[in-house]
C-alpha cells in the first residue's frame, strides 16, 4: 500500500464573520471600551423603554446606540483616518455631551414620573449611561484642548487684546 499523498497546502480560509470583528487593539483601548459600554448600555435602555409604559423615550437610546455602534466600527475600520473631511474628536465630543444631557433628563423623568419596573430600570441604566458618556466627553475634551494648544502659535496670555492695540483714548 502506498501512503496517502500529502494534501496541497490549503489556501487561506476566507475571513467570513471574522472580518466584522473589531481589531483587538481597539477593544483594549480606553476609547474602544467606552464606545462598547455606551453601545451596550444604550441597547439595554432601549429594550427597557420598549417594555415600559415610558415608551415615548425609546427613540433617544436607539439613536445613541446606532451612533455609538457606528463610531465603534468607524474607529475599528480606521474610517477616521481615511475620511479626513470630518473632525472626528469634535463630532464624538458633541455626541457625548448631548447624550449625557439627554440621558440625564429622560432618566429623571422615567424614575420620577413612571411607576413600572421597566421604567425604573431604564432610569437607573440611564444614570449609569450618563456617567459613562460624561467620562467619555471629559477624556475627549482633554484631547481637544491638547490639539488646540498645539495649533496655536503663541499662548493666549502673550497676545494683546483689541483694546490694548487701539490708539484711541475713548471709552
Amino acid at each position: 500500500m502506498e501512503p496517502p499523498e500529502p494534501a496541497e497546502p490549503a489556501a487561506a480560509a476566507p475571513p467570513g464573520l471574522r472580518a466584522l470583528l473589531p481589531a483587538p487593539d481597539l477593544l483594549r483601548s480606553r476609547k474602544g471600551q467606552l464606545l462598547l459600554a455606551e453601545s451596550v448600555l444604550s441597547f439595554i435602555i432601549f429594550i427597557c423603554y420598549i417594555a415600559s409604559s415610558a415608551a415615548s423615550f425609546m427613540m433617544a437610546p436607539l439613536l445613541e446606540f446606532l451612533l455609538a455602534l457606528f463610531l465603534f466600527f468607524a474607529y475599528a475600520s480606521k474610517l477616521n483616518e481615511k475620511f479626513k473631511g470630518l473632525y472626528w474628536p469634535l463630532t464624538d465630543f458633541l455626541r457625548c455631551v448631548t447624550a449625557a444631557i439627554i440621558y440625564f433628563a429622560i432618566s429623571i423623568a422615567a424614575v420620577s414620573k413612571y411607576t413600572d419596573g421597566a421604567s425604573k430600570a431604564a432610569g437607573v441604566f440611564g444614570f449609569i449611561a450618563t456617567i459613562v458618556y460624561a467620562i467619555d466627553f471629559y477624556i475627549t475634551f482633554n484631547d481637544l484642548v491638547t490639539f488646540l494648544k498645539q495649533g496655536t502659535s503663541s499662548p493666549p496670555e502673550g497676545r494683546k487684546s483689541d483694546d490694548e492695540d487701539s490708539d484711541s483714548d475713548s471709552d
